[in-house]
């Protein structure tokens, strides 16, 4: 019953966006939409799914395959800090590299000082253009595929490429002739995962004045005041990611990707030396200063030295309504996925799976497309709310929901209980069976197997999904815009609506707030990865 509820209630939002894709709008906002800038937002849109595309598939296979398979300097902590860009958001990124290389930043001046230039005298590329919003976007969303190819590297590649190595194949063609076809699975559920991200983006194509859906949505609701419409480019967008999701699978066919050796334990890794492993160290180095040290380092020092002129109680304030956000939901979605899976666990029928499935695609909707299919069905909701009580009790309460941050704390769960779900099921997977029967044979219920048996042994998973969900929230930004109550800002908007205004040292202290907040579960991450490598190498050693 908890799963059909909240299947129904994370389903709502994307049923109210398409129900709107073919109902007319009232000022004609749509044609006029379609006549001139829906093209560009199309087009736009394309262009970045096969930039992003393209460069997250290369820096992630390349840096993947660099530190499972083989030995050189400094590889031992490139495992692990190659995932650190993720802690930085696309947009942050875009405030940080703005203020680096625009005409009065620090390089182009160090440019000038150093070979006498004045302005007009040389070329320099502009950053805010879609190439730019490109490489914003590779360099903190490649670790998606470095992540899962890696796993994929390490975990079916070794009793193939060892077979393959006997038959006399070289690396280069062990490569693409095994490892490579073993890997695309992952290799693609990275890219699309990174695609989403991309489409979902809305402070770096703004800020970078690339026109996409999200932006369009945006501008449809807030400046023209056609709900209608932002559904109308809501139902588009989710489009688009729908067809990344069924790409995919078409794209494999009838193909399978089975490793059929029981040989994979981890190889040991091929040592290089000289030139190569100097190449190797540059492959891995340049990836990691430019998502992460490089703007890490800027944002500190802009904090430090400028930073944002209300950094104590306005500061405070922010980080509280951030806080509160993403602590609200980051607990409700622990509890909600721990019943979900619980109840899928006990039922262990076709449906609690199917609505376990069903609630999980909400990650893969945009924030901004989640922000419309909730604001439409919940403003209706609390109008009737409020009409109701003035009946009732004979005054009006105002709006109850969206006046609130109820329907903000609805939306993050709609658009982030699948990461929850998903952390909490493949936990609860690994307790065998056997305890249930047990605690059951002692004359415990479900509600006190659950209590008293299974939580104690979830409990490092719990947090961990939590503070996953967590994580997520601090970082979003579209939904947030869209569905803040008024007067009331996070960090995420803080640094945004600072950075819009070209007060970009002062957007340095929310944004650097959110990085270091974003470093957290990374942490954690990064140390499961070291773990899982020497684990590797001493069974293989075994």
């Amino acid at each position: 019953m908890v799963g059909l509820v909240v299947a129904l209630l994370a389903g709502l939002p994307v049923a109210s966006v398409g129900l709107n894709l073919f109902v007319g709008g009232t000022t004609g906002t749509w044609s006029h939409l379609v006549q001139t800038v829906l093209p560009d937002y199309i087009l736009n849109s394309l262009w970045l799914c096969l930039g992003v595309g393209c460069g997250v598939a290369l820096l992630g296979v390349a840096t993947a395959w660099l530190t499972a398979m083989h030995e050189f300097p400094g590889r031992r902590i490139f495992e692990w800090a190659m995932v650190l860009p993720l802690a930085m958001p696309a947009y942050v990124m875009a405030y940080v590299y703005t203020d680096f290389l625009q005409f009065v930043g620090p390089l182009q001046t160090a440019l000038r000082h150093a070979f006498g230039w004045e302005h007009g005298d040389y070329w320099f590329p502009d950053i805010r253009t879609l190439p730019g919003a490109i490489l914003m976007f590779v360099c903190v969303l490649y670790p998606y595929v470095y992540l899962l190819a890696r796993a994929a590297f390490i975990e079916r590649a070794s009793g193939m490429l060892e077979a393959a190595r006997t038959l006399g194949m070289g690396p280069w063609r062990a490569f693409f002739s095994v490892s490579l076809p073993l890997a695309r699975p992952a290799i693609v559920a990275g890219i699309a995962l990174a695609l989403m991200e991309t489409l979902a983006d809305y402070g770096t194509v703004a800020y970078f004045a690339v026109d996409t859906f999200t932006t369009g949505i945006y501008r449809a609701w807030f400046s023209l005041g056609d709900r209608v419409a932002a559904a109308q480019l809501a139902a588009i967008l989710l489009g688009f990611v729908l067809f990344l999701l069924m790409a995919e699978r078409i794209s494999r066919g009838r193909a399978r990707y089975h490793n059929t050796t029981g040989r994979n334990r981890p190889m040991a890794g091929v040592h290089l030396f000289g030139l190569k492993a100097w190449l190797a160290f540059l492959a891995c180095s340049l990836p990691l200063l430019l998502g992460f040290i490089l703007p890490a380092v800027l944002l500190l020092k802009m904090a430090l030295t400028e930073g944002d002129a209300q950094f104590g109680e306005r500061f405070v304030g922010l980080a509280r309504n951030s806080f509160v956000l993403a602590g609200c939901t980051a607990t409700i979605g622990v509890l909600i996925a721990l019943l979900m899976a619980y109840g899928a666990r006990l039922a262990k029928s076709p449906l609690s799976s199917a609505l376990n499935r069903l609630v999980g695609l909400g990650y893969a909707v945009p924030g901004a497309v989640i922000a419309v299919g909730v604001l439409i069905p919940v403003t209706r909701l609390d109008n009737w709310l409020a009409g109701q009580w003035l009946l009732w009790f004979g005054y009006n309460p105002g709006l109850l929901l969206t006046g609130g941050i109820a329907a903000v704390i609805y939306a993050y769960l709609v658009r982030f209980l699948a990461v929850a779900l998903h952390t909490v099921e493949s936990s609860l997977a690994k307790i065998t069976p056997n305890m249930d029967d047990a605690a059951r044979s002692l004359g415990l219920g479900q509600g006190e197997t659950l209590r008293r048996v299974h939580a104690p042994i979830l409990s490092g998973s719990l947090f961990t999904a939590g503070l996953l969900v967590f994580v997520d929230v601090m970082k979003e930004l579209p939904a947030t815009l869209v569905m803040r109550p008024f007067n009331f800002d996070t960090l995420a908007t803080q640094a945004y609506t600072l950075a819009s205004d070209e007060r970009l040292a002062e957007a340095s202290t929310a944004a650097l707030a959110i990085v270091a907040v974003g470093l957290l579960p990374l942490i954690a991450l990064s140390r499961q990865i070291s773990a899982s490598r020497r684990v590797g190498s001493g069974s293989a050693a075994t």
